[in-house]
């Protein structure tokens, strides 16, 4: 059976205490010429964007330079969130870097070749079954609709 849809304020902060307890995240990215890239990465959720980290030599770092706008998924099929937004390379703060390497349990400063990218949420949805589709777009064009 299908349990009732979650208000509005409710799936917000069910949204907001995943990003701030959930670790890692599905990242999904495309070449220039379109190609796409999905790879699992550690996140941190801080100051509402998420800070990621992956080798620069892989493919989802490649794209996000040439092609910074990003798409992330969380949860499972049934309880997801589909993040997107853009992207830029960043120099964490040192609380944010020691918060990302604890949450993370791994920690890229001290590698040069790992560079920070923020991304930046432009939408944001959410939902669990069928009843809460029609509902499940909480940010638009970077503001809250809750």
């Amino acid at each position: 059976m299908t349990a009732p849809a979650r208000s509005l304020p409710d799936r917000k902060q069910d949204t907001l205490n995943r990003l701030e307890n959930e670790v890692d995240a599905w990242v999904s990215t495309a070449s220039l010429d379109g190609t796409p890239y999905l790879m699992p990465l550690s996140f941190l959720w801080s100051g509402g964007t998420l800070l990621l980290s992956t080798a620069r030599t892989n493919p989802t770092a490649r794209n996000l330079r040439a092609n910074p706008v990003v798409q992330l998924t969380l949860g499972e099929v049934r309880d997801v969130i589909h993040v997107s937004g853009t992207v830029e390379v960043a120099e964490p703060s040192e609380a944010e870097g020691e918060a990302f390497a604890a949450k993370a349990g791994f920690d890229p400063r001290p590698l040069a070749n790992y560079p920070f990218f923020r991304v930046t949420p432009t939408r944001i949805q959410a939902w669990r079954e069928v009843n809460e589709l029609k509902d499940r777009v909480l940010m638009e064009n970077g503001a809250w609709l809750v």
